[in-house]
């Protein structure tokens, strides 16, 4: 129901719907889903959310672990984005990856909820060492496609404009999005909802930069494999994820202005 009214709203996936790159885990994250509800909250005072997304998933794992949970909090709204940790594995399948969107896509509004995802942009434009995997961002982005429509999902398609890749809307990681990024994202979605006050400014690119940035470099792709994409290939070797021991940090669907108690790995890891 576009602009419609949604009093219920259930966020599942990864680290990006957690809010990695807006925050830490210290001040607490923020991210897109987050911001999202609040421009929610602001059209319906009485909306109420849970995050049920965790670091590290690959969509298999969002659809074995978040899905069932999302259906029991009958969700008017929920926002299902997953796959990115699937793009960066060896053996990327991207029919199945889709397939388990498209199976929490059908679950997700049978049972009533206006479903809303993403497409992702071109990743060889904010990290040319990622280039040789493009090819499978555009076929999944094409495949999430496919599979909204048949089941009405809305997708706020991020993938096809250029401001998505400039570097200020991404962490230093290059892998998730920064505060700029996370705003620019609730801001595409809540367009897509045509909720009232959005539009597409979302889309419009930043201002000219002072100084142009220099990426690209052999010595700044060297260290930023070094900083982050060493670390990430270790954890795979290990078979390791930044998600392991960690739980949702909003799992029951409450007022926007309740703060939930921390989730249990974080209050172990406090007390310690």
């Amino acid at each position: 129901m576009p602009g419609g009214e949604y009093l219920r709203y259930v966020a599942v996936g990864d680290s990006q719907t957690e809010g990695l790159g807006d925050g830490d885990d210290t001040i607490g994250l923020r991210g897109w889903a987050d911001r999202l509800a609040e421009h929610l909250a602001a059209v319906n005072p009485g909306l109420q959310y849970a995050n049920l997304a965790v670091r590290g998933r690959v969509a298999g794992q969002v659809r074995a672990e978040q899905l069932g949970p999302a259906l029991a909090l009958h969700p008017d709204l929920a926002t299902v984005v997953a796959g990115v940790n699937d793009l960066i594995r060896p053996r990327f399948n991207a029919a199945e990856v889709a397939g388990h969107l498209e199976a929490m896509f059908a679950a997700l509004t049978a049972a009533g909820a206006h479903v809303v995802t993403l497409t992702f942009p071109d990743v060889a434009k904010i990290a040319p060492l990622a280039r040789p995997i493009r090819s499978r961002v555009f076929d999944l982005n094409t495949r999430i496609r496919t599979a909204a429509a048949r089941h009405g999902v809305t997708v706020a398609e991020t993938a096809g404009h250029a401001v998505a890749t400039d570097p200020r809307l991404w962490s230093a990681d290059r892998l998730h999005a920064g505060p700029l990024g996370h705003e620019r994202i609730a801001a595409a979605v809540a367009h897509a909802l045509q909720l009232p006050g959005s539009d597409d400014s979302w889309t419009l690119p930043l201002p000219p930069r002072a100084v142009p940035l220099r990426r690209g470099t052999a010595g700044a792709e060297l260290r930023w494999a070094a900083a982050f994409l060493g670390p990430w290939l270790g954890r795979r070797l290990r078979g390791e994820s930044s998600g392991d021991g960690r739980s949702a940090k909003r799992p029951q669907i409450l007022p926007l202005s309740t703060t939930p108690d921390p989730p249990a790995d974080i209050a172990q890891r406090e007390s310690s």
